[in-house]
């Protein structure tokens, strides 16, 4: 099997036809672990890392955004959530923030990137430094958001790539090692009677997740690094019992996003699927390919 033989073959989860008082959720996998979902005329973005920048350009050079596939396919957007600060997930944040308008909810970390890129402080919110005080809730358009700490998985010879903070660069655009995890985050989204979680590592702390945050009509599951993960499948399958989990962060996000998409054969995702789908016996486990949507 492949991650094609997971790839939705329809453009929505479920036959019925929708609500038309509710109006239409689409959510688009714009690769690696980033989302785009749209409703009512808004856009949040979860994670959107449109640049792919090659393996040489991330072992020698300072990686700057390409502009161009960021206008090409995030036009518009209202917020950008950024679940960690890896460069895969925050490079292009400070430039579609300055390119949108879009407010940005992420960490400290997070939040000192978008200064660096010129991100007015009013448009910012660093979530981390709200957690403290507990959860964190906001709104933006319809969606209702819900921010839950969560951890990053160890992949890495037992430890998180880049483990620390943003904290010691003066200006963009930083090396690849620059971009530090950060403080994670999971969050759920609340919008027009759906419910979306974003998991944006194969970890969770399961202890920072509320009773009612489960059963959420999708689950956005990034998979890099599931195997290193204790019980990855079997943890996540008990804390949200999904509906329907959407598999991300399994491509090989250093080719660009004109090129076919490939599957990483580290991420296993048949294994994976597969054990998704024994312990969360009423999910649809699947994958779209890349630019790809699906209405919920």
């Amino acid at each position: 099997m492949s991650f094609r033989d997971h790839l939705l073959p329809t453009s929505s989860l479920d036959a019925r036809e929708h609500d038309p008082a509710r109006g239409p959720v689409r959510v688009q996998w714009l690769g690696t672990a980033g989302f785009a979902l749209r409703a009512d005329g808004h856009t949040l973005l979860f994670d959107p890392y449109l640049t792919r920048a090659g393996l040489s350009a991330c072992a020698l050079q300072r990686l700057a955004p390409d502009l161009g596939a960021i206008a090409r396919h995030v036009p518009a957007a209202d917020a950008i959530v950024v679940g960690h600060t890896h460069f895969d997930h925050a490079l292009d944040v400070p430039a579609i923030a300055a390119r949108t308008g879009a407010r940005v909810f992420g960490s400290t970390s997070a939040a000192r990137l978008c200064r660096l890129g010129g991100i007015p402080e009013a448009r910012v919110v660093d979530v981390e430094q709200a957690l403290r005080g507990g959860a964190h809730e906001a709104e933006v358009g319809p969606f209702r958001l819900r921010f839950f700490a969560s951890a990053h998985s160890k992949l890495v010879l037992g430890r998180v790539p880049m483990k620390g903070e943003i904290d010691d660069c003066d200006a963009l655009p930083m090396r690849m090692h620059h971009y530090r995890c950060g403080a994670v985050f999971c969050v759920e989204v609340s919008v027009l009677g759906r419910r979306v979680v974003h998991l944006g590592s194969a970890e969770l702390v399961e202890a920072a997740l509320p009773p009612d945050v489960a059963e959420p009509d999708l689950l956005l599951a990034c998979v890099a690094g599931w195997t290193k993960t204790p019980r990855f499948p079997e943890r996540v399958a008990r804390a949200f019992a999904p509906r329907a989990v959407l598999l991300s962060h399994w491509d090989d996000f250093f080719t660009p996003l004109d090129r076919p998409v490939r599957a990483l054969p580290a991420m296993q995702i048949d294994r994976l699927a597969e054990r998704l789908s024994r312990e969360a016996r009423d999910a649809r486990v699947f994958t779209l390919d890349l630019l790809g949507e699906v209405a919920i």
